[in-house]
């Protein structure tokens, strides 16, 4: 046997209880069928445009996100303790950045380090004592999960800043219910199609103190951008305008929208632009994305942005080692999910045991994001081992190094037919007047044999999550 955990077969020769069907459905398809399925997936996902960026790629700009027809499904009584954690998880994390631009109390107790907080690159000065509406600041949080050992769920990484993914979340749902709605009258599985419902009920409900009828709208940084098919599909099923900053502008301390009938005043931002880029006279002096005067507008109450200014400071990998205290603190609960164990090696023991074990851990940088600048020891060579370590002795407070979990897998077509890969999942976390969260998520798999990075930037794929309601 695998020595990871098989989200399908609990050994060799069985199947585990809640894949049993699919498997019996499984086993009558001829393969004929299947790669015909498949081809037609591929076909109407880059006919409806759902492509993904990709940086710096010379193959071009854009690429299909691989997907793949066999769902990874989560039994109904796995899928309640993930929502419990994950809803725990987020109300501390939401209490914490509340914090630090307040009464800064977790620091005051010497849980979190101040130097952690306030040289981090995300720490926005420019919040310090400004309320926002329900002291909610990660409007929209995408949780990354992973599944190691005998099965045990662990917390990879919290997404506060501009998570995305859900998408694709969507899309994958309506493409298995339409290759393959047989299987759904087989399966009680838990719907997420009403999650852009969700996400705006729960946009309006932070609107400004005063509001009862709020105007909401997604900012994109453009067509460039890599996710910006997230932005125009999320505003399309909301059914609110998608804006770039050139079509805002803020007067008599409000936000307008230009429009054919004149400005529009407008209460909610659902912003998918970074902190630096959302306001020139504030941040970056040479952003032509965001909107001159937003900031001011923002302290004063009179528009809510999603997520906050300076959520970034609790999804950094620095302060992921202490959200388990956070809940604690914040909390008085025990984490219900885990953290990866996990070394700072901005600490002098931390970075000895790095430096001794590189082959055999996942490094990565505080401020890195989608896969890039990390090493993964076991499948790197030796080169890029000692490149690393120079990287990591000239700016060890630039990185954490974790244990190389043999994440779990599932089967999953690919070129030699039905194989086991690598998968982790993104469940997204709502928070206003109260948190919430469809069941299911991104589930995500890498596609080349062995890998353990998922992402869609490094070649991932993604599959259909089933949350079953019974």
């Amino acid at each position: 046997m695998p020595n990871f955990f098989d989200e399908m077969y609990a050994d060799e020769a069985s199947v585990r209880t809640h894949y049993r069907r699919f498997q019996d459905w499984l086993s009558t398809q001829p393969p004929e069928v299947i790669d015909r399925k498949r081809t037609e997936a591929d076909f109407i996902f880059r006919r409806v445009g759902i492509t993904f960026a990709v940086y710096g790629n010379d193959a071009g700009t854009e690429r299909l996100i691989p997907f793949d027809i066999i769902p990874r499904i989560i039994p109904a009584k796995e899928w309640a303790q993930l929502e419990a954690g994950l809803v725990q998880r987020v109300k501390a994390l939401n209490m914490f950045i509340h914090d630090i631009y307040h009464d800064q109390n977790i620091v005051k107790a010497g849980v979190v380090p101040a130097e952690q907080i306030f040289r981090n690159a995300q720490y926005r000065p420019e919040m310090q004592g400004i309320s926002v509406v329900s002291d909610i600041y990660a409007h929209i949080a995408g949780v990354d999960i992973v599944r190691a050992g005998e099965g045990e769920f662990y917390v990879l990484e919290d997404n506060l800043r501009v998570p995305s993914g859900v998408s694709y979340m969507l899309e994958d749902r309506k493409m298995m219910m339409r290759l393959f709605p047989e299987l759904f009258a087989h399966y009680k599985i838990a719907p997420v199609a009403h999650y852009p419902d969700m996400l705006l009920d729960n946009l309006r409900s932070v609107a400004p103190v005063g509001v009862s009828d709020p105007t909401v709208v997604v900012m994109t940084p453009g067509m460039y951008n890599s996710a910006y098919f997230e932005h125009a599909f999320l505003a399309q099923q909301m059914g609110v305008e998608l804006v770039e900053g050139k079509d805002l502008f803020v007067d008599d301390n409000a936000v307008y929208m230009r429009t054919t009938r004149g400005p529009k005043r407008i209460d909610v931002i659902y912003r998918r632009i970074d902190d630096d880029f959302l306001d020139p006279l504030a941040f970056r002096p040479d952003s032509s994305l965001g909107v001159p005067g937003l900031l001011s507008v923002y302290r004063a109450g009179r528009v809510t942005l999603a997520n906050a200014i300076g959520t970034g400071v609790a999804d950094d990998k620095s302060i992921y080692p202490y959200v388990p205290n956070m809940i604690k603190f914040y909390l008085s609960e025990d984490p219900i999910l885990n953290n990866v164990p996990t070394y700072q090696c901005r600490k002098q023991e931390d970075l000895q045991y790095t430096l001794d074990n590189l082959p055999e851990l996942v490094v990565k940088e505080v401020h890195g994001a989608g896969g890039y600048g990390m090493l993964v020891g076991p499948a790197s060579t030796k080169a890029e081992i000692e490149a690393f370590r120079q990287r990591l002795l000239a700016k060890p407070d630039g990185y954490i190094a974790q244990p190389t979990l043999a994440l779990s897998a599932c089967p999953t077509y690919v070129d030699a037919g039905i194989a086991p890969r690598h998968i982790d999942l993104r469940p997204f976390v709502l928070s206003g007047k109260t948190v919430s969260m469809v069941k299911g998520g991104l589930t995500r798999v890498a596609l080349n044999e062995g890998s353990l990075v998922v992402n869609s930037s490094q070649g991932g794929g993604t599959k259909d999550t089933w949350v079953l309601e019974r």
